[in-house]
């Protein structure tokens, strides 16, 4: 693009002895759009990024000592300040170069947000908005391209973890009921109600002090009561909570196949636009040096 654009700017001046201003901006602009583009796309760039995000969380971080004195907690506030305009320029790049674009990706509008609020005074009332700049942390999950992987997984899970959460909240209601009416009377602490009863199963669920401290003070007054609690156990700690794995990890994986086949698919689509915008550029071009020519003759 750049050799054909010079070598035809180069052939419409030497022909017509006046280049064309407006397509000579034209490409200049264009060019500059280009260079933005791959700056900020630049891994060098994104790593750059990142790094000014954990450093301003650690600065954030150390703000909330009291040891810290007045003189370095300043020196704080200049660094956390200059972290923010990093994050302001590269958030106007971003705008510069996609336009509204910007705003079609959930995860620029996050950024968009999280930069955002940073921008609002904290003065009186809205002094807890400091408290937001925490917030800047998380845009690890934007710029991290696998931890917005995990996210993402996360996201798409959620029919299926709601699925399995109705299944457990079936199985806790069940199993309230039961030891509300078998231990209920005797452990009154423990299962004396349907609420109690079931803040306790989640206790056992948890395998939080389940057999000394639940299951066999119970067990001494019902021996039996252990063919309860086993099969409690069993299907709600390791069968339930695995489904609830499996369906994330099926769903991180789901993802990662859209997010290879879109990839292509763009790097396909965008290899099309460009073709397409340089030769309307090099139509322009020649349209522009045939006029010249016709007005030199």
């Amino acid at each position: 693009m750049e050799g054909a654009g010079t070598s035809l700017f180069t052939l419409s001046f030497q022909q017509s002895g006046t280049p064309d201003v407006y397509l000579i901006i034209d490409i200049l602009q264009y060019r500059g759009n280009m260079n933005i583009k791959l700056f900020v796309e630049d891994k060098r760039f994104q790593n750059l990024i990142i790094g000014v995000i954990i450093f301003n969380a650690i600065i954030l971080g150390l703000q909330t000592s009291a040891n810290i004195s007045d003189s370095v907690l300043s020196l704080l506030d200049i660094a956390d300040q200059v972290c923010l305009s990093i994050f302001i320029v590269e958030i106007v790049l971003k705008l510069f170069i996609y336009r509204l674009k910007f705003f079609k990706d959930g995860w620029n509008v996050f950024d968009f947000l999280v930069v955002g609020i940073a921008l609002i005074p904290s003065q009186g009332g809205l002094s807890v908005l400091r408290a937001f700049r925490i917030f800047r942390v998380m845009r690890l999950i934007t710029t991290i391209h696998s931890m917005r992987r995990v996210v993402h997984g996360m996201i798409e899970a959620i029919p299926g973890v709601g699925s399995v959460g109705g299944l457990l909240i079936i199985v806790f209601y069940i199993g309230a009921v039961m030891t509300t009416n078998f231990f209920g009377s005797h452990f009154p602490e423990w299962f004396g109600d349907l609420g109690k009863s079931m803040y306790t199963l989640f206790q056992v669920m948890t395998l939080e002090s389940w057999s000394m401290g639940i299951v066999r003070p119970v067990m001494d007054v019902f021996p039996y009561s252990w063919l309860f609690f086993i099969p409690f156990i069993t299907v709600t700690t390791f069968t339930v909570l695995n489904l609830f794995i499996g369906i994330i990890v099926d769903a991180m994986a789901a993802v990662k196949e859209e997010e290879n086949a879109e990839k292509y698919g763009n790097k396909r689509e965008q290899t099309v636009i460009d073709l397409a915008d340089i030769k309307a550029k090099l139509i322009d071009i020649e349209a522009s040096i045939n006029n010249q020519n016709k007005h030199t003759k």
